[in-house]
């Protein structure tokens, strides 16, 4: 791997995201932000108006989702900007100004969920059985109706929607410190030689390194830097775990757990039957971590191992070839699903590829109706960001179908199924190559990626963080105060549970993982990892299996977008994530690649 990272400016261009497809310049950019300002007024003339008629609402809707659709892509193109070189302070200001101008927005829309509660159902229900333009919204009335008794008053909602953009400021103020402003000690190897520590190659590569020493000190220096600022960091979070509860309690629910949960109709049987069912099967992941201790032939294991080689030599796949290698995978869902990923990847820019300086650590996919589904990531030539690759390709063709499938209302999806698409190219990819490949070295290097990558992550990281988050919210829900400290220690009490007797934690460092992971401050949001892969592998297995309509099932619930409750929508598709059978049969899935490594490494 290289030793140092190049700036944004010296990436070739056909490697990064197709930001012209947007907007051809900054300055255009800047000129719909303008515009989009002064059209609000043109939003706002239709409050106190819903009622007046079908007509007036059917003409008030489709204004707003034609101004929604504009405001997204604004936001993503600053958002994107920002994120793949946090360090240029043009890009800084135009993400700050959209988040402000979303802010503004939500405001201005406030008045419409109260106005159409005031209507009344059995008004809107004439109403969509006599007007064809509204009839598309029926989903959405019923599901504004089943929140009915959280929506509070048109002028209360104008508030909450004012306040969405200070309170995320918490938020903003974690990235812009890990991402823009923390500078790490490098790197040594075992021969004293300095390798540059970014946010782009800790995950991606440093962690992956072989020489034991780059990794302790490339993990050392990462997380003394998060210890360094543990206070800052504590309190942002803080602060966004009681913007949380704030809105839980303004909107009178019984808890935070309750009212996330509820914005997708999910009852929390679904949250508590994941840390149970993860609970009761940490011995299977006691058992990998002694397997992979053996394997590295180490006298005791730590954090910094869980990403080691394995494998005695690195299979080597570049960017084109991972193309390739996950469309093959993918050729049961059909040419059109292969093509489009091909002419995504290849030829229109769908993927921000490689590493550069400022580029904000992981990788997301990300993008609204009219545009190309966006992919950041830091691609390194190596079987784990192939899968990477995949996983994002999952999000993309799922946003993908989605808007060419479902009118703009119904163009997004929740967080809670966006896990699976992504997933499940990654189990669609696995199941591929298990069965073409006979280097042992790639077979190796497959099942370590499957399950100290994907699983570690998904299966083992999330459902721990989802603990952390749960009992963080409960004891400011109680009134408690949260410090540093006391999170740093539930962090490593829960890691400590998790690995088993076997591994030693280094707790201070451990007990700040936390603070790397951004996804909390999605509140809830992490624990959709751990039901998103069940989810993934029930249905990738009925594929791979053969089971009769499995590929039209599958696409069946890539384009519908949020036009049906979350757990419907996947339940159609053949899983049922109410129960804990999925995620018990993803545990022997796991079960099965680890007796596969085992088999591979001697034991």
């Amino acid at each position: 791997m290289p030793h140092s990272i190049p700036p944004r400016s010296k990436v070739s261009k056909k490697y990064t995201w197709n930001a012209e497809s947007v907007f051809k310049s900054k300055k255009e950019w800047e000129a719909e932000v303008n515009q989009i300002l002064a059209d609000l007024p043109q939003i706002k003339k239709y409050e106190g108006r819903l009622g007046e008629s079908a007509e007036a609402l059917a003409e008030a809707l489709d204004q707003v989702e034609v101004f929604m659709k504009r405001l997204m892509q604004v936001f993503v193109y600053a958002g994107f900007s920002y994120n793949v070189d946090t360090t240029n302070q043009t890009s800084t200001a135009m993400y700050g100004k959209a988040q402000a101008v979303y802010g503004q927005a939500a405001g201005v829309i406030a008045f419409i969920n109260p106005e159409l509660l005031q209507i009344g159902k059995a008004k809107l229900d004439e109403w969509l059985s006599q007007n064809p333009s509204l009839a598309i919204h029926a989903h959405n009335m019923e599901n504004l109706f089943r929140k009915q008794a959280h929506v509070r008053s048109g002028e209360v909602e104008e508030v909450l929607g004012m306040v969405s953009d200070p309170l995320g400021g918490a938020g903003n103020s974690t990235s812009m410190l890990l991402n823009a402003d923390f500078k790490f000690l490098p790197a040594i190897d075992s021969k004293g030689k300095k390798i540059v520590l970014t946010q782009g190659n800790f995950h991606s590569a440093l962690m992956e390194y072989p020489d034991r020493k780059v990794r302790q000190s490339a993990f050392q220096n990462y997380m003394d830097k998060h210890l360094e600022f543990k206070n800052t960091l504590a309190a942002n979070l803080t602060t966004s775990i009681k913007a949380n509860v704030f809105y839980s309690q303004a909107r009178k629910h019984e808890n935070s757990l309750a009212a996330s949960l509820f914005e997708n109709n999910i009852p929390t049987e679904v949250f508590y039957n994941l840390i149970e069912t993860f609970q009761k099967n940490l011995p299977i992941w006691h058992r990998y971590f002694e397997i992979r201790r053996k394997a590295l032939k180490l006298k005791e294991i730590q954090y910094y191992d869980m990403w080691a080689p394995i494998a005695k030599k690195k299979t080597k796949i570049p960017y084109e070839k991972a193309v390739e290698l996950i469309c093959d995978s993918l050729a049961p869902l059909g040419k059109d699903y292969t093509d489009t990923i091909r002419r995504g990847c290849l030829k229109e820019r769908w993927v921000d590829v490689y590493p550069n300086q400022g580029k904000s650590n992981g990788a997301f996919s990300w993008g609204a109706s009219g545009m190309h589904p966006f992919i950041m990531m830091s691609y390194t030539d190596e079987v784990g960001s192939m899968s990477t690759l995949a996983h994002e390709l999952g999000h993309s063709m799922h946003s993908y179908l989605t808007w060419k499938n479902q009118p703009l209302t119904y163009s997004d999806y929740s967080l809670f199924v966006a896990e699976v698409a992504s997933n499940f190219n990654q189990a669609m990819l696995r199941g591929h190559l298990l069965q073409t490949v006979t280097d042992k070295n790639f077979l190796i290097s497959l099942i370590e990626e499957a399950v100290g990558g994907n699983f570690f992550r998904y299966f083992f990281q999330m459902p721990t963080l989802a603990r952390f988050e749960l009992e963080t919210h409960q004891r400011v829900e109680r009134g408690e105060a949260l410090t540093a400290d006391s999170m740093q220690t539930l962090m490593a009490d829960l890691f400590s549970e998790g690995f088993g007797p076997k591994v030693k934690v280094d707790r201070p460092r451990v007990g700040m993982v936390w603070s790397t992971f951004g996804h909390l401050f999605s509140d809830y949001y992490v624990y959709a990892y751990a039901t998103g892969i069940s989810g993934a592998h029930a249905l990738s297995g009925r594929i791979l299996r053969g089971e009769p309509n499995a590929v039209s099932d599958y696409l069946g619930f890539l384009k519908s977008g949020s036009s049906v409750y979350p757990l419907d929508v996947l339940k159609r598709a053949g899983v049922d994530l109410t129960t804990p059978t999925a995620v018990e049969e993803t545990f022997a899935v796991l079960e099965g690649y680890i007796n596969r490594l085992e088999e591979l490494v001697g034991g």
